[in-house]
């Protein structure tokens, strides 16, 4: 900020210095037309005759700074002069030679109609005779140089350029006339009114300069000043060290200071810390900050207050794991017991079976035992797996289905069996209606499928996405008909209801039944 107010402070001294040097400017060259008039009025009454132009030849060249010094008769044409003068039919109509002729006693013309000069100039001319007796006109061409403007004094800024504009604004003459695009509007009345006038703008290649003008003669003929605008950045670059690069190095030390005040002090602990708070994430509370001994008092506190938690989250993990153990082993013995209940109640079933007389009465007592005991093996693989909430349904299907076949070997022919299963873990409340509806299926199985020959029973379940399919199939000669209307055909579909899934009874090429429960997936 202190660059910025500084190069600001020296732009507007810039601008003033410019606007000083346009009326400096201004008035040497008014001063030197004025002094060309009076030359002018006092070779007058002598500028006619044979030794005219002689005589002009010689005051010019006694008096340098005067490009050239002509007589002109009352209707424009060249009487004598100093140097060649170019042929202009149309000067006696010019509207400054007219401006002589109504009486005007001094004019410059800045654009006098014809070139007077191989360089940028202004035509100074007098009037000739009375006032009532035009005889007409002596003129004087000074250029841009003889007016004395000059770019390279004290007051001017480097690269500065100078030019000449008419009453219009239209630059005519200018030592550089790129440096000079068109001007704002209404400077021409300021200048007239103040005595200068200076703005902003841009060159013809869109460079930023400044410009100030000046009258030279009335509101006829203007000096204009033009100098470079420095930016912000030309300017440091004229200003490197004092302005720029002595506060920029002491920022760059203050804040190299600062930053490794910061990483020796506070940054370098917190990531320490940071690494031993990421180790008790993973939950190995074991480690000790002791590094941070070494650092500050406040870091220090933190540290003591890392180590104090993660001793009571170990504390707290160790009486966690004593009560979830304990929990665990309640859980198992209850489904011990459960299963030791169920157990009894097959036995007693067992028991009623064998003293009673009815077949009809011993195969409903025979298909009430298989359903406890396909409960009664939900609670063994509970309390016998390694979560007491899951079990794994593959090894499940496969004891179900030997205890199921081994409890009738004695009475039943033999019976090959294929268990084909996918891994799936599932919870208890979806695993007894999976359970109950394979206990159905293997037993219509064994009652209308199998002969004395014996047979096979292929028991499979597979997961399709987000789809399960269980289906157990034999090789009788039994159809879907044989099931009936009974109650294990009532049973296996309210468990497909119960699973929202759905139960088909398909006979087998050349021979067999399939039953097939298809139900959503459950979730692992």
């Amino acid at each position: 900020m202190q660059s910025v107010f500084a190069f600001r402070a020296e732009a507007d001294s810039r601008r003033q210095s410019l606007e000083l040097a346009a009326g400096r400017s201004a008035a040497i060259a008014r001063a030197r037309i004025e002094a060309a008039g009076v030359l002018l009025q006092t070779l007058g009454p002598g500028s006619v005759g044979l030794e005219c132009a002689q005589r002009l030849a010689d005051v010019r060249a006694r008096l340098p700074g005067y490009a050239n010094l002509i007589r002109f008769d009352a209707r424009g044409r060249v009487a004598c002069a100093a140097a060649t003068t170019p042929y202009d039919t149309e000067r006696g109509t010019r509207a400054w030679f007219q401006s002589l002729r109504t009486g005007a006693g001094m004019v410059v013309a800045a654009a006098p109609g014809a070139v007077y000069a191989n360089e940028p100039a202004v035509l100074a001319a007098v009037r000739a005779g009375g006032p009532d007796d035009f005889q007409g006109a002596m003129a004087a061409v000074l250029t841009l140089s003889e007016l004395k403007v000059e770019t390279a004094n004290r007051y001017m800024p480097g690269g500065a350029e100078v030019a000449l504009a008419d009453s219009t604004g239209k630059v005519f003459a200018a030592t550089n006339p790129e440096a000079f695009d068109t001007p704002r509007a209404g400077w021409r009345e300021t200048a007239s009114r103040n005595g200068s006038v200076i703005w902003g703008g841009h060159d013809a290649h869109g460079k930023s300069r400044s410009y100030s003008a000046a009258p030279l003669v009335e509101d006829n003929v203007f000096v204009i000043l033009s100098a470079p605008a420095p930016g912000i950045m030309s300017w440091a670059s004229i200003n490197p060290i004092s302005r720029v690069a002595l506060p920029l190095l002491a920022f760059v030390l203050a804040l190299s200071a600062v930053l490794y005040a910061a990483e020796r002090g506070v940054i370098r602990w917190i990531v320490y810390l940071q690494r031993v708070a990421a180790i008790y994430a993973r939950g190995r509370f074991t480690v000790r900050p002791l590094q941070a001994e070494r650092a500050p008092p406040e870091i220090r506190e933190l540290a003591a207050t890392l180590d104090a938690m993660a001793g009571a989250i170990v504390t707290r993990d160790a009486s966690l794991m004593d009560s979830l153990a304990e929990k665990d082993a309640l859980m198992r013995e209850i489904h011990h017991r459960v299963k030791n209940n169920l157990q009894i109640i097959t036995s007693l079933l067992n028991m009623q079976q064998r003293a009673l007389a009815d077949p009809a009465a011993k195969a409903a007592m025979n298909d009430t035992r298989q359903r406890i005991t396909a409960l009664a093996q939900i609670y063994r693989a509970l309390y016998q797996g390694p979560d007491l909430k899951r079990v794994d349904l593959r090894p499940f299907l496969e004891e179900l289905t030997a205890q199921l076949l081994a409890n009738d070997m004695s009475t039943s022919p033999l019976v090959r069996t294929e268990v084909h299963a996918d891994p799936l873990v599932i919870d208890p409340d979806r695993l007894a209606p999976i359970a109950l509806f394979a206990v159905e299926a293997i037993t219509n199985a064994q009652k209308h499928a199998f002969g004395p020959q014996g047979g096979v029973l292929i028991v499979g379940f597979h997961v399709r996405g987000e789809e399960a399919e269980l289906s157990i199939s034999d090789d009788g000669p039994g159809a879907a008909e044989s099931l009936g209307g009974g109650v294990g055909r009532t049973l296996m579909t309210a468990f497909a209801r119960q699973l929202r899934g759905k139960v088909s009874f398909e006979t087998r090429d050349p021979r067999g039944l399939t039953v097939r429960l298809v139900f959503p997936t459950p979730q692992a």
